[in-house]
């Protein structure tokens, strides 16, 4: 029990697949209704496949667990119908504060452009998230969400997988076109397949504290303190949550017992050393934890596909979990629908563990050298560090290499098979590979955001300066690209109000300030592709249909 939360119970609901005589089919069973089960089931439904979310347990997570969701999540999550939600609730901030002893080495803004919809980062309690995702499912349909429901056994074959599943009222055998296990760092799935992860655990244990207190106590930002001297020789985060719960996490060393350590009567003696006998707080919740960086060799399994801590894990500095998790089920939704749908070869679902490997790759590398920096695992690095921690008060360079936590960012997919290569000199962030950055916009008077156009299909952004930019024969072009074998959706960027019959698959986007314009290094004609993720995938100066056919068949592995 929490002091400012109470956790919800869901109903076990006898299924009819319980009383059939032999094994339903189904054509996706996901595992697992943690934050990356759940946002898999929602990103599904979105794309009109019919999904059962089968979990063992009857209520959210225990304790906040993941506290930190990046802009690219809550872009997702806006997706999914739950981001404004999330932000609502959420502490918002921008903000982080380094500290090395008693003083401030600087500051740092992880938006520090304008005009996106989305904060650098809120935070918020995991529980939450889950609840709201729940929500969010009984409002969309299309999934059937099974509590208390636990995977004993798996199998599969070329044309599926067979899953046991125990239940209060005992056993029953289903089947699937396609399993995703989102079970988690300790997946059953993954056991049960024969697989492993592998990689680092580190000799390292922090302890959580999350505390109630008066909000006036601190600002919501990102505090880290290297060597504090309420807490000597080690290091101390401290973020604000929602209800003024505040998570502070002190590093204790490898040699820490973790059960002396989880007692109140050894955390609030630390806690008060940190705050001042004069600030008043209770204990929420407490864990101590080790690190681990690792990730499975392959995250696809013939009908069987892995994601979240399922499938990679990161150490929780830089906020990397439950982030990448999301941005793996945005990759792989739209390709399983396409593979399903027949539209797309199977070869596209190899795709997603390539691209979502690579970022694993990343974000444990990132992860891995935030660990090293915060915990010196010998003098030298230690005396290395501190000398870069007092250089960066004064020199800018030296903060480029103070590594707090390197914060989430998502993953570029420069690489990608996916990718149609540039013909013409570009300039900025919007390369293939890339997440679609996003700006404001409004259509047909109603004031928003790029972004609350673009996903969940392939889109098109064309360029335009006005009217003599749209001949029949371009309008022509768009709405023949709409009705291919896979659509692509259009959208005409301009400046201003463009008074112009439209044909279906074709709307306009006015970029009032200039800043679509600008973020994607566009002229008059520029036209780019981008996938259902928000991904682009192809650009190009001019609008051609041979070239943009073609970078959708690439986009899709044909």
């Amino acid at each position: 029990m929490l002091n400012t939360y109470t956790f919800p119970e869901y109903d076990y609901i006898r299924s009819k697949d319980q009383d059939a005589a032999e094994p339903v089919r189904h054509p996706v069973i996901v595992v697992g209704a943690g934050p990356i089960g759940m946002a898999m089931a929602l990103d599904l439904a979105l794309h009109d496949v019919p999904v059962v979310v089968l979990d063992d347990n009857n209520t959210v997570s225990v304790g906040s667990r993941a506290v930190c969701y990046a802009k690219r999540f809550l872009e997702i999550m806006d997706r999914l119908g739950i981001g404004q939600r999330l932000v609502d609730k959420g502490v918002t901030w921008n903000i982080g504060k380094v500290f090395f002893d008693r003083d401030l080495v600087y500051t740092f803004n992880m938006l520090p452009e304008e005009h996106h919809r989305r904060p650098g980062f809120i935070n918020l309690q995991q529980y939450y998230l889950e609840e709201y995702m729940v929500d969010r499912i009984h409002e969309l349909g299309g999934i059937d969400l099974r509590w208390k429901s636990k995977v004993t056994q798996v199998e599969q074959d070329e044309t599926g997988a067979t899953v046991t599943v125990e239940t209060p009222e005992g056993s029953y055998r289903m089947q699937c076109d396609y399993l995703i296990a989102c079970d988690g760092a300790n997946s059953q799935i993954r056991s049960q397949c024969g697989l492993e992860s592998k990689g680092q655990i580190f000799k390292d244990r922090f302890l959580i504290a999350d505390v109630v207190m008066d909000p006036s106590n601190f600002p919501p930002e990102r505090w880290f303190w290297f060597n504090p001297h309420f807490h000597e020789g080690q290091s101390t985060l401290l973020h604000r949550q929602a209800d003024n719960v505040w998570r502070i996490d002190f590093d204790l060393g490898w040699d820490a017992d973790p059960e002396e350590e989880k007692k109140p009567e050894n955390i609030i003696p630390r806690v008060r050393a940190f705050l001042g006998d004069e600030v008043e707080f209770e204990l929420e919740w407490a864990s101590v934890y080790t690190f681990t960086c690792r990730r499975m060799d392959n995250f696809r399994l013939g009908r069987i596909f892995f994601a979240g801590d399922a499938a990679h894990q990161v150490s929780p500095f830089g906020a990397r979990g439950a982030n990448s998790g999301a941005q793996d089920t945005d990759n792989l939704a739209w390709k399983l629908k396409l593979v399903m749908d027949g539209r797309a070869p199977d070869s596209l679902l190899d795709t997603y563990s390539d691209e979502r490997v690579y970022a694993a790759d990343e974000n444990i590398l990132n992860s891995t050298r935030s660990t090293d920096f915060i915990t010196p695992k010998n003098e030298i690095s230690r005396v290395f560090r501190d000398a870069t921690l007092s250089l960066a008060r004064d020199y800018p360079f030296a903060r480029r290499l103070v590594n707090s936590g390197r914060l989430s960012l998502p993953a570029v997919y420069t690489h990608s098979s996916l990718n149609t290569l540039d013909q013409e000199t570009f300039v900025g962030n919007m390369l293939p590979g890339a997440p679609s950055t996003d700006a404001p916009v409004s259509k047909a008077g109603q004031e928003g955001y790029l972004l609350d156009h673009l996903g969940n299909q392939f889109n098109g952004l064309l360029f335009i300066e006005g009217k003599r930019d749209l001949s029949q024969a371009v309008l022509d072009q768009l709405s023949a690209l709409y009705q291919a074998k896979i659509p692509l959706k259009s959208y005409l960027v301009c400046s201003h109000q463009v008074d112009l019959p439209l044909p279906d698959g074709v709307e306009l986007l006015v970029d009032t300030l200039g800043v679509v314009k600008e973020r994607f290094d566009a002229t008059a004609g520029t036209f780019y592709v981008l996938r259902p993720d928000q991904h682009v995938c192809a650009r190009m100066r001019q609008l051609d249909n041979n070239r943009v056919a073609a970078a959708i068949r690439k986009a899709t592995a044909q």
